[in-house]
């Protein structure tokens, strides 16, 4: 099949076009967040340790942050329906296999690679809807994608715990390869090729690596990508420990803890639309100074509530405000950069991606080694985070900048 063009896409725009964005950006955040509330259950029906769970969220954020600095120099060279298709449907397979998983080493190595393939349809929606739409439309159709990627976190451990307790962990799974097909069929029936032939650039890895090598040297750049990476990663130090902590610790139901995730998205929205409020009054620099302040406040509150054993509420409320934090601290950093670069924007996109993955995979892994039936290895990480955060903005982000 001949891939479809759009001659004047901002006229042919239509709901279901934005729905299946939506849908493509939201693939990820459905593949971290739905199986949460049932990684003690996985542990339980494999046999497995609490931390060799816990491993199987880190090798799925390795694989996607891989996979981001792989799909779109592809994208640019192969075009993004080829690349997108490719991806969603080696995603589903993924998913399949992860669902008929036999042994806890099978599901690691599995979400590794489904990691890779999510990868591909979080680098290339960005590329597309900058190859569809014209200026007027962008702002409105990527505020529409960061507002789905902001809700489906919401409604996946609320629907991953329910179907965990009524079905099994395994159908999580089912239905994220239901999901994804549903996905594949959207995508070949309505997104149309939108990289015209003329405009793709040669695969030339050696020219992505320098650019990626030009970023790294920029000091400012480089505070500003690890301010970047820990901020995420101590939500990420959550996002791997929290299910165990709130469920075996302190003894909320699996769909209890769905609900408990809400909160966290509900901060984080509620966050977000201050600076979508404020940002263009106070500034991009100000705001993140805010965000960083917020996270640095959460992460020394966290800490102290555990050490004066302050019970649930002590640990919950500060992680409610750290993942607050998040969107605050990562919108303001990518904005400061991509204004530096704009010439190479997607490759300073794609290395911010694999930074806050790539650090949080690593703080997710030394989690994994370490029982997660107490609230501390999650509480210090999430402190040594928010203090590494600030720190590298401070020390090397504003005391380089130009």
């Amino acid at each position: 099949m001949t891939a479809k063009t759009l001659s004047n896409p901002s006229e042919q725009m239509g709901t279901l076009l934005i729905i299946i964005l939506g849908a493509l950006a939201a693939i990820t955040p459905l593949a971290i967040d739905m199986y949460l509330p049932a990684m003690p259950s996985i542990a339980d029906d494999l046999g497995a340790m609490s931390g060799a769970v816990q491993s199987t969220l880190a090798a799925y954020t390795a694989g996607f942050a891989l996979g981001q600095l792989v799909h779109g120099p592809l994208s640019d060279s192969l075009g993004r329906r080829r690349v997108m298709l490719s991806g969603v449907l080696m995603f589903m397979v993924g998913a399949v296999l992860c669902a008929s998983a036999e042994s806890i080493e099978q599901l690691t190595i599995i979400r590794a690679i489904q990691g890779f393939a999510g990868a591909a349809a979080a680098v290339v929606v960005q590329a597309l809807v900058r190859d569809l739409f014209e200026r007027e439309q962008f702002s409105r159709t990527m505020s529409f994608i960061t507002l789905v990627m902001t809700l489906a976190p919401l409604v996946a451990p609320m629907l991953g715990g329910h179907l965990a307790l009524w079905f099994g962990w395994r159908s999580i799974f089912w239905v994220l390869a239901g999901f994804a097909a549903i996905v594949i069929v959207m995508v070949y029936i309505a997104i149309p090729e939108t990289l015209k032939p003329e405009a793709r650039k040669p695969l030339n890895f050696s020219s992505v690596m320098r650019n990626y090598a030009k970023l790294l040297r920029n000091r400012s750049v480089l505070g500003y990508l690890l301010a970047s990476g820990f901020s995420f990663a101590g939500m990420f130090a959550f996002l791997t420990s929290g299910s165990f902590v709130y469920i075996s610790y302190y003894g909320l139901s699996p769909d209890a803890f769905g609900y408990m995730f809400g909160l966290n998205v509900v901060c984080l929205i509620i966050m977000t639309t201050i600076n979508g409020r404020f940002v263009t009054r106070l500034g991009c620099r100000n705001m993140l100074m805010i965000g960083l302040g917020v996270q640095l406040f959460a992460g020394i509150t966290v800490f102290l509530a555990q050490l004066f054993n302050a019970g649930f509420w002590g640990t919950a409320i500060p992680v409610m405000m750290f993942v607050g934090g998040i969107s605050m601290v990562a919108s303001n950093i990518s904005a400061s950069v991509l204004n530096e670069y704009p010439d190479i924007a997607g490759t300073a996109a794609s290395l911010m991606g694999t930074m806050r993955f790539g650090v949080g995979t690593i703080i997710g892994f030394i989690l994994s080694l370490i029982s997660a039936h107490s609230p501390w290895p999650m509480v210090i990480a999430i402190t040594t985070c928010g203090v590494l955060s600030s720190a590298s903005y401070w020390f090397l982000a504003r005391k380089n900048e130009k």
